[in-house]
């Protein structure tokens, strides 16, 4: 990954971890608590890709496994998030902009079922039963509501704040890479700009090659005089 990409990255996830666990978690809801680091990966994933996606999962999920007050075995979170992550970007809109709102939010709805079920199963793998007393069914409903709520709000800012830094000239996904995208979308599609210009250069070429053409018959011409 890249400098600025990292350093956003990272500023994002500080900032969402922040927030998560010294205000949405305190706010004692019914159920899961709404987990916005999650949404935040999500946002970043479907503008990196599926690598970019897989890193930021990682990075984020180890930090909250390490910020207390984690009351869990270290890796766990980052693991899910990970998984995640990777999956988040292997769906990412072209040139990571969105068409419309239908896809990211059943993304962030799948997202929040599957990280409580992977969050859950590796905890019994690990001996941690706390999803059985919470009752697995009611944090599965109400992981997907809260970041069905919170998710129009931050996905959509997280994706805008992406693009407007992934400005790397070198960079795959950035304005060049994207450029070379629409250029090749002009060239299919035949009513591009470019096609105008190379049609133009064409019609100038066939026009230097008619122009020496009379000139070699005139120079014939007049040798056989």
């Amino acid at each position: 990954m890249r400098v600025n990409r990292i350093l956003l990255s990272s500023a994002l996830v500080v900032v969402a971890l922040v927030i998560q666990v010294s205000v949405l978690a305190r706010l004692h809801l019914p159920g899961a608590v709404p987990d916005l680091l999650l949404l935040t990966v999500l946002g970043l994933a479907m503008v990196y890709g599926h690598v970019g996606g897989a890193l930021v999962g990682f990075g984020a999920g180890l930090l909250a496994d390490l910020a207390p007050p984690a009351d869990h075995a270290a890796g766990r979170y980052a693991l899910v998030l990970c998984v995640t992550g990777y999956f988040a970007g292997l769906i990412k809109p072209e040139n990571g902009r969105l068409r419309s709102a239908t896809g990211p939010m059943a993304v962030v709805v799948a997202a929040a079922l599957g990280s409580t079920l992977l969050y859950a199963g590796v905890g019994a793998l690990v001996g941690d039963t706390a999803a059985r007393h919470v009752g697995l069914p009611g944090l599965l409903f109400s992981a997907a509501l809260y970041d069905l709520l919170l998710g129009p709000f931050v996905v959509p800012a997280v994706m805008w704040l992406a693009r407007r830094c992934d400005n790397d000239p070198l960079a795959e996904n950035g304005p060049a890479g994207k450029a070379g995208d629409i250029s090749s979308g002009w060239l299919s599609s035949g009513t591009g700009l470019r096609i105008g210009s190379q049609r133009s250069g064409l019609g100038a070429l066939k026009a230097k090659a008619r122009t020496r053409s009379a000139r070699v018959g005139r120079i014939k011409g007049v040798k056989r005089l």
